[in-house]
């Protein structure tokens, strides 16, 4: 017997199947080839392509490693500009985006005693300097909590340890619970009295590569880095030996207001309703470590190549497709910030935002609040391995401002198993992509992206007071 809410689901199912099937009848009578026909034959030469693995080898083997606002920057503002011009489309423009240039000079750490030894560190972005070498005894916690517990008078002129581990997850869950350590440590490890703060790297390899990314950023910079997995695990033996250990830190970094980067914004404009926008994008900026290979070349890749190879199509599809590739996602997001102020009069016009920023691993899984989009791209993507989701809470990093202004989002989760393992460290190069999952991803999106930019019936998530949320 079928209750109520069994009922409704019943009903809502047939309701978005009929709507499928009007919309591949009128394609019929009216001779034209249906949207899913045409999703059909994108996939189908996405998975054929090296378009991606052509995009992300050129950046990270001509540009490597662009942290935002230095020299190789704006070689990469400048490649992209060049790589999407050549790419065919309609247009193509720069969007200014300033922030502060904070850089690396020299990150040092040892044990001093009881047993001597180097430590592997990266200095957290937005750390201050220990403005030469800093000898202090070091204090360990299991985990963020445990230091927000701590005493200050024990805390008081010492070093503080967090060794809180970050699960692996096929989702990236474990990130988001593990992250809190990065962004607070130092702020926390500072109202307590401490002289700097050392943290086990936000990642899941057993790799001597520390894991870096952004601490909050304090008027007054506070001494924060990462230990790499081994390191931290190091000094943890040496710790539960039972001695106080004396650690030697030499942290020099800087920061400089007034720096500045370009969004780079292209698209190719709608047949018959150019102001209706589907936009699509990753970051153009990498941390200085490795060249930026999986993050984000790979979803630069990945979102160009999509967008191109609908661009190639015999006509363009209805609603205008948008690429943006954002400036400085990684100390702060500041090029989405940028973006979303720009545009806020026309943020109402946004009908999908999505961003690929979580890698090259396959997309196992797909996100969105559009019964019709959902049913429509569902039996395209299943073939690749792709398994239908709900309701999309996220498009990306860079699209947190977007969806706070109303705009409904799509997301196409990719497989994040092994992501962490190199991600925000020197080893993030080129060799860690497999071209075939790259492959699957480009297919996934110019599916996704193609119907979502071509279906009449498209229903999305109201968005009539973006404008006014923006604002």
């Amino acid at each position: 017997m079928i209750n109520a809410y069994g009922w409704l689901n019943w009903v809502n199912d047939v309701l978005n199947f009929t709507r499928i099937l009007c919309l591949l009848l009128a394609a019929s009578l009216s001779g034209a080839e249906a949207p899913t026909d045409i999703a059909k034959q994108l996939r189908e030469q996405a998975l054929t392509s090296d378009l991606g693995w052509q995009l992300v080898e050129s950046l990270t083997t001509e540009v490597g490693p662009r942290l935002a606002g230095t020299a190789a920057d704006k070689k990469a503002v400048q490649w992209a500009v060049r790589k999407l011009t050549q790419a065919g489309f309609d247009k193509v423009w720069l969007e200014p985006v300033t922030f502060p240039l904070w850089q690396r000079h020299r990150e040092i750490a040892r044990v001093i005693n009881p047993f001597p030894q180097n430590l592997q560190i990266n200095a957290l972005g937005y750390s201050g300097s220990t403005d030469g070498e800093l000898e202090a005894e070091v204090l360990a916690f299991a985990n963020l909590v445990a230091l927000a517990q701590a005493d200050p008078e024990q805390l008081a002129g010492k070093i503080a340890f967090v060794n809180q581990r970050m699960e692996r997850s096929v989702d990236g869950s474990g990130y988001s619970a593990a992250v809190a350590v990065r962004k607070r440590a130092g702020m926390l490890a500072r109202e307590k009295g401490a002289k700097a703060v050392l943290i086990r790297s936000i990642g899941t390899d057993s790799h001597r590569f520390p894991h870096v990314g952004s601490t909050i950023r304090e008027k007054n910079p506070f001494p924060a880095a990462a230990l790499s997995a081994p390191d931290a695990e190091q000094l943890q033996r040496i710790i539960d030996r039972g001695q106080a250990v004396k650690l030697a830190l030499d942290i020099s970094v800087s920061e400089q207001s007034g720096a500045s980067s370009h969004n780079v914004v292209a698209e190719f404009t709608g047949r018959e309703l150019p102001d209706e926008i589907i936009m699509i994008g990753a970051h153009l900026d990498s941390w200085d470590l490795g060249t930026g290979a999986i993050d984000d070349g790979a979803g630069v890749a990945i979102t160009v190549a999509a967008a191109q190879l609908i661009g190639q199509l015999p006509q363009r599809p209805k609603r205008t497709l948008r690429v943006v590739l954002f400036a400085n996602e990684e100390q702060g997001i500041w090029g989405a910030k940028a973006y979303a102020r720009a545009h806020v009069d026309e943020l109402s016009q946004h009908v999908f935002a999505s961003e690929s920023d979580f890698g090259a691993g396959k997309v196992w899984r797909f996100d969105v609040d559009s019964p019709v989009l959902m049913s429509a791209a569902m039996p395209l993507l299943q073939p690749l391995g792709i398994a239908q989701g709900g309701k999309a809470s996220s498009g990306g990093p860079d699209i947190k401002p977007l969806i706070e202004a109303g705009v409904a989002v799509f997301r196409l989760m990719q497989d994040g198993t092994d992501y962490f393992d190199v991600h925000h460290t020197a080893d993030d190069t080129l060799d860690k992509i497999d071209p075939a999952s790259l492959q699957q991803n480009v297919a996934a999106w110019a599916v996704v992206t193609y119907l979502a930019a071509e279906l009449d019936a498209v229903v999305v998530t109201s968005n009539t007071d973006a404008k006014e949320a923006a604002q």
